[in-house]
């Protein structure tokens, strides 16, 4: 908290706010304003929910040191990873809000797209730095829409793939020290962003889809045609990094394409699921040659980020907000980023185990610990009875505003 301080002009955000992220790690079901407040021994809420709100400190600067801090701590030479989560809302006021597919639910659900960026090497990994998406035929087509929901005026329609440039470009600009740059097919279909990482002298392994067209020996042909081009004894078995239920082992080939471009290398490359024969296609490139396993490496990083998400959600409470506000998003998830990454920081500092009894400390298992050990708090029972009554009566009005608004004709 210390190296955020200087982000706040006044001591009570600053105290709100290291209320706010302790919250974030203590054994909460809830991570909402109310919780967060009853477990930092306020009597209501309207602190953190000023915090979030109304109270003046810019989060794209907290944003900034966490960043810093993350690559800090992780250590250079990582991979920058791209991807976007779901947060799955009610009603239509939330900024971004609108139905839409979300890969967290699966299908399409009313719900806010976040883009976000994160950063992973052998150490642990964080997450950097988030965008909210915002559609542009039901917000940004709406200013009374957008104004009511605290959307800043110069904001202007960004697909995903170009708030992740933006993001990644951002990154490199902090001087980030990042080899490589991952990511799913939303972004490996955009050829800006390949541009962008490419005029950069940056590498990358961004998924394509099967009918996505690329260049091979002078001809132009779909990634699913090259694949079935590839002979028995040009796949080579590798693995994909670790998952949940041990290494993760595919058949992978590649292919150079793009020869007429004159800076740089370029491959096809393709993986194929051993069990199932399902493949997957990925656009590589680098300013300099690098052997397949390279390529493969960087493509099994990916799922680094999926478990950033899992951990944000699961651990400190990054879609546990009830806020509907461009402005109280950011803050949001910037705090929970600042969460997220003290519990990597400490992941990283580890020292090597050589016991075979036991896995290294996990980031729930440290979470857990540090609530156990510093975060806990001992409430009088006259603190636990005041929320409790504060809650009762909160929900009541709640009841009978919305009763009173559906009675109307």
């Amino acid at each position: 908290m210390a190296r955020i301080a200087g982000r706040f002009g006044r001591v009570e955000p600053r105290r709100a706010a290291g209320g706010y992220v302790r919250g974030l790690l203590a054994d909460i079901d809830r991570k909402n304003c109310w919780n967060l407040a009853e477990h930092a021994g306020l009597l209501g809420p309207q602190a953190l929910q000023r915090l979030l709100r109304t109270a003046r400190w810019n989060a794209d600067a907290v944003r900034d040191d966490v960043r810093d801090f993350a690559v800090e701590r992780l250590g250079p030479g990582g991979v920058l990873i791209v991807d976007e989560t779901g947060f799955v809302k009610k009603g239509a006021r939330s900024a971004g809000v609108q139905r839409q597919y979300s890969g967290t639910a699966g299908r399409i659900e009313n719900c806010q797209i976040g883009v976000f960026l994160a950063y992973a090497t052998p150490a642990g990994r964080a997450l950097l730095d988030r965008r909210l998406y915002l559609p542009e035929h039901t917000w940004l087509a709406d200013p009374g829409r957008c104004q009511s929901a605290g959307v800043p005026d110069e904001t202007t329609f960004a697909t995903k793939p170009a708030l992740a440039t933006q993001m990644l470009l951002a990154a490199l600009d902090a001087g980030v020290q990042a080899r490589w740059v991952t990511g799913d097919e939303v972004y490996g279909q955009d050829p800006r962003l390949r541009a962008a990482l490419e005029t950069r002298r940056m590498g990358y392994v961004l998924a394509i889809a099967g009918n996505r067209r690329v260049e091979l020996e002078g001809t132009v042909m779909s990634a699913a045609d090259v694949a079935s081009r590839v002979a028995d004894r040009h796949w080579h078995r590798y693995r994909a990094g670790h998952g949940a239920k041990g290494p993760r082992w595919y058949a992978w080939a590649w292919a150079r394409i793009d020869n007429s471009a004159s800076d740089g290398y370029r491959w096809l490359l393709i993986r194929r699921n051993l069990t199932t024969g399902e493949l997957a296609f990925y656009r590589c490139y680098a300013p300099a040659r690098q052997p397949l396993m390279s390529l493969v490496r960087i493509a099994g990083i990916r799922w680094a980020v999926e478990e950033s998400f899992q951990a944000a959600k699961g651990q400190v409470g990054l879609d546990h907000y009830q806020v509907r506000g461009w402005t109280p998003w950011h803050r949001h998830v910037t705090l929970a980023m600042l969460a997220l990454a003290l519990l990597a920081a400490i992941a990283a500092a580890q020292p090597p185990s050589t016991a075979n009894d036991r896995i290294p400390l996990t980031l729930p298992e440290i979470r857990r610990l540090l609530a156990a050990l510093v975060l806990t708090r001992h409430h009088s029972t006259t603190h636990v009875l005041r929320w409790s009554d504060w809650r009762r009566r909160h929900q009541a009005r709640a009841r009978h505003c919305h009763y009173q608004r559906r009675s109307e004709p």
